[in-house]
């Protein structure tokens, strides 16, 4: 829409991940040679997380096209809340095998044989499951059983699993301590800082035909990053609303404060409503956690005081992030009014009882006298 009016030749901050504007930030170079790693092994698992639009597709659909067809047959599963054997159907269907109305037993020999015939051709087979984090840990454990298929001493299967950081608290469980064990290496993408968000911005605009228009002032490039909290998604949808709202207004050159008046409307957007955002909060970035670590909300200054308040929470949400803790909350309410049901039944119970219990006391102690 507003492409012409820059002078771009195409959008630069759209949402869906696109190989072409791939930015190689130290973290997302990090886990690129963290997955090339895992193409060499040919071997265990390699684990990526990382925050809702933090670039893992983008990293794993340039990895995808990078390969040769002729060598490594790919397979891309993007996962849903399924059990193991469901799971198990996906990852056969994903290599063309047919598994409807199949028993698992026949499934499992048809993929083994599937494998051990590419293998000797000469192809090497790549699993990727992308949203990793709605896996049961049964179907993680069924993959894990995937990764035994050998062939000599060569493994068949080479698998990467992508997902967000609840993807961590399923591998930290007790009971997954041998599919941590084949994890030959694990990767957390955390937010971009001030500098790399600039860089970020503007190879972004390069790859899009920019010559210089939009201009983006210094200052503006740092109210980006705290609208965003450096995450990339976020970043684009800050800078896709600031273009558009400069085209509308015949505007080409940013500062701080347009950057603040768009990070307020999308605030608003996403609260559904027109509560201002709270003055004197400012989103912190939060320390980029190692794979085995518990996830910290996001923690807010206000006069010099840390701590986590809810509406400064809401404001560094997007609405997917925002759709997720809701359904959260709305669970743990049904949990709650469970209990309090059963408990009041109880209660009314023992008043029932007890009531019971005080005419016979009377009839007895009249029977006495």
């Amino acid at each position: 829409m507003y492409e012409a009016y820059y002078g771009l030749k195409n959008k630069p901050f759209q949402l869906n991940p696109d190989p072409s504007f791939y930015f190689g930030s130290r973290q997302h170079r990090r886990a690129t040679a963290y997955l090339e790693y895992g193409m060499h092994q040919n071997e265990g698992f390699i684990v990526i997380t990382g925050e809702v639009g933090a670039g893992k597709t983008t990293i794993v659909r340039g990895l995808l096209e990078s390969l040769d067809p002729e060598k490594v047959v790919a397979a891309h599963l993007v996962s849903t809340q399924l059990d193991a054997d469901d799971t198990l159907r996906l990852v056969g269907a994903a290599f063309g095998l047919r598994t409807k109305d199949v028993s698992k037993s026949d499934i499992l020999m048809s993929l083994e044989a599937f494998l051990i015939s590419m293998t000797s051709k000469g192809k090497r087979c790549l699993l990727v499951v992308d949203e990793a984090q709605n896996l049961t840990a049964r179907a993680v454990e069924e993959l894990r059983m995937l990764s035994n298929f050998q062939f000599g001493n060569h493994a068949l299967l080479q698998s990467f699993l992508i997902g967000q950081p609840e993807f961590r608290g399923i591998l930290q469980s007790p009971h997954m301590m041998q599919f941590r064990q084949r994890v030959i290496a694990a990767c957390h993408i955390g937010p971009l800082d001030v500098a790399e968000t600039q860089a970020y911005i503007e190879h972004r605009l390069k790859c899009a035909g920019s010559t210089g228009i939009p201009k983006i002032l210094p200052a503006a490039y740092e109210a980006i990053f705290k609208a965003s909290s450096g995450i990339p998604r976020r970043i684009n949808s800050v800078c896709d609303r600031l273009l558009l709202s400069g085209y509308l207004i015949g505007k080409k050159e940013f500062n701080d404060s347009d950057v603040d008046e768009v990070a307020r409307e999308i605030y608003e957007e996403t609260l559904g409503d027109s509560t201002p955002l709270p003055a004197g909060y400012t989103p912190a970035v939060p320390p980029s956690p190692s794979p085995y670590t518990n996830l910290n909300l996001p923690r807010f200054s206000n006069t010099g005081e840390t701590y986590e308040d809810p509406v400064a929470l809401l404001a560094t949400l997007n609405v997917e992030q925002f759709g997720e803790r809701l359904a959260r909350l709305e669970r743990s309410l049904l949990q709650l009014e469970k209990i309090n049901t059963a408990t009041l039944g109880l209660l009314q119970q023992l008043v029932s009882n007890d009531i019971q219990l005080k005419p016979a006391a009377v009839q007895t102690e009249n029977t006495n006298a």
